[in-house]
């Protein structure tokens, strides 16, 4: 009696062992494949500075735009796949900072340059340089994004002030000034919305980033002549980000004193 209830045992043994390592390796096939969706963005950084070279300004912008959607919706996969746990000893976050750096600076960045958009000669290259070394550093800060999902400092979104410098076809005085605040906001320790994560607001934040996503979808579909509603519609949520970030810095500091 004793021998078949340890056949018995066995036999289910061989049976529940293998289908709980193919699970796993599934789930581990499922989270590789969110750090692949991950990845992607690098490959269309490259993508928007070929088009940049090439002149294809509006080519750019759409690659663009299909950065920020990866980058608007990774993290929610990561974290419901629980890619963290499946593969630890994988940093999706360095991976996310380094393909965010790429499609959210340098790309921008270069764009504005090969679309004559800066100062030409050196003051060009010196402004160009002032986003790239400022983003550098906050990337490499450890309180970048704070344990309550908020970016500590202008968090680094050239993408859209490049899309907004290109549709709006701001003079270079413009764009100096633009990029020189936003460089030195970097340093300031205002926190800014995490569309994505930040608690407060987080339904409305949701909606309204998809509005504008739209929007700018839009806005692209009419280059090189948008119309004039579009654009100042778009920046309606521009607004919105900044005076909601600055009252929940307000709150803050109000609570703290």
């Amino acid at each position: 009696m004793a021998n078949k209830i340890q056949k018995q045992r066995q036999a289910q043994s061989d049976v529940i062992v293998p289908s709980l390592v193919e699970h796993f390796r599934w789930l581990q096939a499922r989270a590789f494949a969110v750090h692949l969706y991950t990845a992607s963005g690098a490959v269309l950084a490259l993508l928007i500075v070929l088009a940049a070279l090439q002149e294809k300004v509006v080519s750019a912008l759409w690659i663009g735009l299909a950065a920020l959607i990866i980058d608007s919706t990774d993290g929610s996969l990561a974290r419901r796949f629980h890619v963290n746990e499946i593969l630890p000893w994988f940093d999706g976050r360095r991976l996310d900072d380094i393909v965010d750096y790429l499609t959210y600076v340098f790309a921008p960045i270069l764009l504005l340059w090969s679309n004559h958009n800066l100062p030409t000669g050196t003051v060009g290259i010196v402004l160009a340089a002032l986003p790239l070394l400022a983003s550098s550093y906050q990337f490499c800060r450890v309180d970048a994004k704070t344990e309550d999902y908020f970016f500590l400092g202008f968090p680094s979104y050239w993408n859209i002030v490049a899309f907004y410098i290109i549709i709006f076809k701001l003079p270079p005085t413009a764009v100096t000034m633009i990029l020189l605040i936003c460089s030195i906001l970097v340093f300031v320790p205002i926190r800014y919305l995490y569309p994505s994560r930040t608690i407060e607001f987080h339904r409305l934040t949701l909606v309204l980033t998809g509005l504008w996503l739209l929007s700018y979808a839009l806005i692209l579909l009419e280059m090189p002549n948008p119309q004039p509603f579009l654009m100042y519609f778009s920046l309606f949520y521009m607004l919105y980000y900044v005076i909601l970030s600055l009252y929940l810095n307000y709150l803050r500091l109000k609570s703290s004193a």
